[in-house]
C-alpha cells in the first residue's frame, strides 16, 4: 500500500512556510528559518512573517550543509520543547547545530507513534527492540515509553549523550546505549543468533562509523536489509525504515523490501514523508517503509 505521512497536531510544532529554497518553522515559542533543498516553490508568507525568526541559518561559501546561525537577542543556544500524542508523552532538548539540524526531525511524529503502537501490540513480555542510526532518540523513546528493553545505536558518542538527555527530560530509563557501526554491529547479533522484536532504521545517504568505517547508502543497504530479516523475530515484529537521500524513489525500497521480506508483501506500507505548511503546500521530506506481523 501507497501511503503518504505527515504530523498530526503538535502544540509545540509548525511549519509555517517553505519554499524560495527555505523553510520558516515554530519549536515551542521560537521561530526558525534555514535551507531547504526542496522547498523549489515561492514563498507562501510575505517577508515581514520570515523575518520573525528568532534564529536564521546562513550557509558558508561553497558549502552546502555547513554554516552559521544568526541570532536575535533573547534566542538560547538550547531549548526543550513537548510531545504529547494520546498515550504518548515525551520531551526534547534542541540545539542548534553547525549542519543547520536542531536535533529533531518533526515529520517523523506518523512513525513514532506507529512504533509506540506496534511496542504495545507485541506478544513478547519484554519487546527487545534495535534502533539503528538512531541519532538523539525520538524512535529509541517512543519504543521504551511502550516498554520495550531498546538498544540504541549510533556511531557518534556526543549524539548519544543528546540522546541520554532526551530520555532523562521525558522521565523514562533503561536504554541500552552503544557507539558502534552499525553493519558490524548486525553482523554480530546475527552470528549470536539474536532476535528483536522491533527493528528501526534510519540511515543516512553517506555517514563513517566510530572508528572511520565507511556507510553508503547504495553500496550498503540491500546486505543491511538481509541481515535484518536475520533479526527479526519472525512471529512477532515490526519494521520500519526512513530514507532521507534524495532522489531516492521509495520504489527502491519497495523492490528491497518485496525481495528480502516477501512474506509481507501484501501487509507492507510504503511511501513518501511530508510536512504541510500554512499554505497548505506539502514539503515532501523522505520515504518509508514499515509492516508488523
Amino acid at each position: 500500500m501507497y501511503s503518504f505521512l505527515t504530523t498530526g497536531t503538535w502544540p509545540d510544532y509548525e511549519l509555517l512556510d517553505a519554499g524560495n529554497f527555505e523553510k520558516l518553522e515554530r519549536f515551542g515559542k521560537y521561530v526558525l528559518a534555514r535551507p531547504e533543498p526542496q522547498a523549489i516553490w515561492d514563498q507562501h508568507l510575505p517577508p515581514s512573517e520570515w523575518e520573525r525568526a528568532h534564529a536564521t541559518f546562513r550557509r558558508e561559501k561553497g558549502s552546502q550543509e555547513r554554516g552559521q546561525w544568526q541570532l536575535k537577542s533573547g534566542m538560547p543556544e538550547q531549548w526543550v520543547i513537548n510531545y504529547d500524542q494520546g498515550d504518548l508523552h515525551l520531551r526534547f532538548r534542541l540545539g542548534l547545530s553547525a549542519f543547520k539540524h536542531v536535533g529533531l526531525f518533526p515529520e517523523q511524529d506518523p512513525n513514532w507513534r506507529f512504533i509506540f503502537e506496534q511496542t504495545k501490540k507485541r506478544k513478547a513480555t519484554l519487546p527487545r527492540v534495535l534502533n539503528l542510526f538512531a541519532y538523539t532518540g525520538a524512535a529509541t523513546l517512543a519504543a521504551r515509553a511502550a516498554g520495550a528493553d531498546v538498544t540504541h545505536l549510533d556511531s557518534v558518542k556526543q549524539v548519544n549523550f543528546w540522546a541520554r538527555d532526551n530520555m532523562e527530560a521525558s522521565k523514562l530509563d533503561g536504554v541500552r546505549w552503544l557507539v558502534e557501526d552499525a553493519m558490524k554491529y548486525v553482523r554480530r547479533e546475527v552470528k549470536r543468533g539474536s532476535k528483536y522484536q522491533g527493528l528501526i532504521l534510519d540511515p543516512p545517504a553517506y555517514g563513517r562509523g566510530p572508528n572511520g568505517e565507511k556507510w553508503q547508502l547504495e553500496d550498503e543497504l540491500n546486505e543491511l536489509l538481509k541481515l535484518c530479516k536475520e533479526l527479526l523475530d519472525p512471529q512477532d515484529h515490526f519494521f520500519l525504515i526512513n530514507l532521507y537521500s534524495l532522489g531516492f524513489s521509495a520504489l527502491i525500497l519497495d523492490n528491497l523490501v518485496a525481495d528480502i521480506f516477501p512474506a509481507v508483501r501484501g501487509t507492507r506500507e510504503i511511501g513518501e514523508i511530508y510536512l504541510h505548511d500554512q499554505g497548505q503546500r506539502k514539503l515532501p521530506l523522505g520515504t518509508f517503509c514499515r509492516f508488523s506481523s
